[in-house]
């Protein structure tokens, strides 16, 4: 009798397992993605995926917009070496890209201090990135000092957020 009851219940998730579910309705999606023939007879799927290369959305995808310091110091670490090499990189693939490196600062200090203090993160990352082939025509720098914040709350954690140099790109590219 066991055996029997197992057997049913074994079917009974089989069965339901194989059941179908109906298509959710996506009248505004298209029904099929755009494909082109790629010369060999094969189906390819042309759909864009991502930014737009050569975008600014591109740039900070791909190479990072931000690198971070310690509180009153504007040397590099390691992982703002890496990203700066990434934008390094990025910027090598993209001739005439122009960027602004803005050095920012967390709340605390005076206001002519927070100045001082970003634009040498600022430079700190401009001379990064020169020593890494970019010309230092395409590079513009500013600081905020602590008039820029990414976060607005006093603590720790949002202050770390705000000691950083943060690249923006000012101009298109053409290769």
């Amino acid at each position: 009798m066991k055996i029997k009851l197992f057997a049913v219940a074994v079917l009974g998730a089989f069965a339901t397992a194989c059941a179908s579910t109906p298509p959710d309705d996506n009248s505004d999606m298209p029904i099929e993605p755009p494909v082109t023939d790629n010369g060999g007879g094969a189906v390819v799927d042309t759909t864009p995926t991502g930014p737009a290369e050569g975008s600014a959305e591109h740039f900070t995808q791909t190479a990072g917009d931000r690198v971070f310091y310690g509180l009153d110091r504007h040397d590099l670490t390691p992982e703002a070496r890496t990203t700066l090499r990434r934008q390094a990189a990025w910027l090598a693939s993209y001739p005439g890209a122009r960027i602004l490196i803005a050095g920012n600062c967390d709340e605390r200090g005076t206001r002519e201090y927070n100045l001082a203090l970003g634009a040498r993160r600022a430079n700190a990352a401009r001379d990064y990135l020169i020593s890494q082939g970019v010309d230092a025509s395409r590079i513009s720098t500013t600081s905020y000092g602590k008039e820029n914040p990414t976060c607005t709350q006093s603590n720790e954690q949002c202050w770390a957020i705000n000691r950083n140099a943060t690249t923006t790109l000012v101009g298109g590219y053409t290769n």
